[in-house]
This record gives structure tokens, C-alpha cells and sequence, in this order.
């Protein structure tokens, strides 16, 4: 029984440099992966099914269709497998949890069915914008639509504390409520020595939807206080579009005993440090 780990993906920084005449934003951005996310297993069945647990899945389960019935499709119309989803973060998040399940999906799969001749990335990308970022669960900077990879810079040791406040914030809603103009695609060098470093770039970076979110859910700026403040915080940020933020520390370590420090009620947190992909089978 094929099983992939979905790990959740975080924007260092989110910049909106265009908008097309389709209407889609055109964006650059800094992504990584840090070691949470969600389980993914597909096994053999006639039918194609979706069962899904986890302390987030009451959500999913109340969906008519979901991301992976979508991926197993446009894998493979018409074969049957039974997934199961163990929905581990939180829903509509702004940390890719659809995307990262969905590539998942296509991973678990295309193993289960025995295909080797998938385009893959072309595939993820009829999913949605964040899916091809996903197949590789690697730190990427994305630019276009999502479609548009290439390396991040080497990145130094550091950790990650995630905070989601419990609400959802919808993407579609945060585009609608932003204001202002465009932001040019970030000057980043090759390589950062230390996390230190690295957080003083990204200062000079933001997230263009930030301000909008906040606006539809004030809460989003009482967790970046809350992240701020923890000791040994290098920078804290909304990630895409919200709720979930990031605060950047020193090292893995230290990020799991600042998360230990969030006690707000209804709060999901989690600290630590990035996930390391097996080698990639595109």
C-alpha cells in the first residue's frame, strides 16, 4: 500500500508582481517544507474511494468531491483505488495542505497502478496554482501562476514555529481585498550563511496578501504579535493567504521550545524543523 507524506508548504514571502488578462496574479515567492503535513495511502479497489481521518477531517468529509478524487482522475480516468487522507493540518490555511495532499495522491498512485509515463508537473498543474511545488516537497522559488520553479538558494539550518488561529481565510476573498499596485520579483543571493542572514533578506521582502487578510480576519495580527514576541523570533509573516503564520529561529530546536510557549485556546502550533524529501521520481 503506496504512502506518501504531504508535508505543509510556507511562503518565506509572497509578492503579487502582475495580473494577467485572464485575471490570474502573477506572483513570486520563496517556498519550503516543514515537517508537518498530512499521510496519503492509496490500495487496490474496484471503485475509486476517499476515506478520510485525522483531526481535521470532519471538514473534508462534509466536501462533495475533494483535490485527490480530482488528481486520481486526471491520473488514470476510470481505474478504481481506496485513499485514505489522515488530515493532519489545518483547512484552507494558507500552507497548501489541498496542494500537498493532491501531489501526494498523484504519487501514491501512479505507484499503486504501476504508471510510468505520467507528466506529472503538467498534471499537478491543471490541480491548481501550488500542486507542481508539491511533487517535490523541496524549497523552491515559484514564480507565473505556480508553474515556474527554480532552486532556492542553498538555505542555512533553521526552524519554523506555525501558528493557525482557526479560522479559514479564503483565497479568492484576500485577492479581492487587496490594495495597491505590484510588487517586483525579490533580489535573493545564491546562498545564505546563517539564519540570521537569511530573516534580515527576507525583512525586506513581505507578503502582499498579509494586509488583506488581516482585514477579513483581525486575528491573523494578534498571532503575528503573539509569533513576534516569542524569544529568539528572527521574523514572523503570514503565509500565502492566511490564517496560518511563521516565525523563522536559529535552529530546529529552538523553534520547538518557542512553540511550546503558544497556549491560546483554539490555536493549532507546531515547531520544528524542514522536511527532507526522498529523492525525486518525476
Amino acid at each position: 500500500m503506496p504512502t506518501r507524506f504531504a508535508p505543509a508548504k510556507v511562503n518565506l514571502y509572497l509578492h503579487v508582481t502582475a495580473k494577467r488578462e485572464d485575471g490570474y496574479h502573477l506572483l513570486d515567492s520563496l517556498a519550503v517544507f516543514p515537517a508537518i503535513g498530512d499521510m496519503v495511502s492509496a490500495s487496490p479497489a474496484e471503485e475509486l474511494s476517499l476515506g478520510i481521518t485525522g483531526p481535521f477531517g470532519a471538514v473534508l468529509r462534509a466536501e462533495a468531491d475533494n483535490l485527490l478524487l480530482r488528481a486520481a482522475r486526471a491520473l488514470a480516468p476510470g481505474r478504481g483505488a481506496a485513499l485514505t487522507l489522515e488530515k493532519n493540518l489545518p483547512v484552507a490555511s494558507g500552507i497548501g495542505g489541498g496542494s500537498a495532499d493532491a501531489a501526494a495522491a498523484l504519487h501514491a498512485l501512479r505507484t499503486l497502478w504501476g504508471i510510468r509515463d505520467a507528466d506529472l508537473p503538467a498534471l499537478a498543474l491543471g490541480l491548481g496554482a501550488d500542486v507542481p511545488v508539491c511533487l517535490a516537497s523541496a524549497p523552491a522559488r515559484m514564480q507565473g501562476i505556480g508553474e515556474i520553479l527554480v532552486p532556492a538558494p542553498r538555505l542555512p539550518e533553521f526552524g519554523m514555529v506555525l501558528v493557525n488561529p482557526g479560522v479559514a481565510v479564503p483565497t479568492p476573498a484576500v485577492f479581492r481585498a487587496r490594495q495597491g499596485g505590484f510588487t517586483p520579483a525579490a533580489d535573493l543571493p545564491t546562498s545564505w550563511p546563517s539564519a540570521e542572514a537569511m530573516a534580515a533578506d527576507l525583512h525586506r521582502c513581505t507578503n502582499d496578501l498579509q494586509a488583506a487578510a488581516i482585514g477579513i480576519q483581525p486575528v491573523i495580527g494578534e498571532v503575528l504579535d503573539v509569533l513576534t514576541a516569542l524569544p529568539g523570533a528572527l521574523l514572523a509573516r503570514m503565509s500565502g493567504s492566511g490564517a496560518t503564520c511563521f516565525a523563522i529561529f536559529p535552529t530546529p530546536a529552538a523553534a520547538a521550545a518557542a512553540a511550546s510557549r503558544i497556549t491560546q485556546p483554539g490555536w493549532w502550533h507546531w515547531g520544528g524543523g524542514l522536511y527532507e524529501p526522498p529523492q525525486p521520481d518525476l
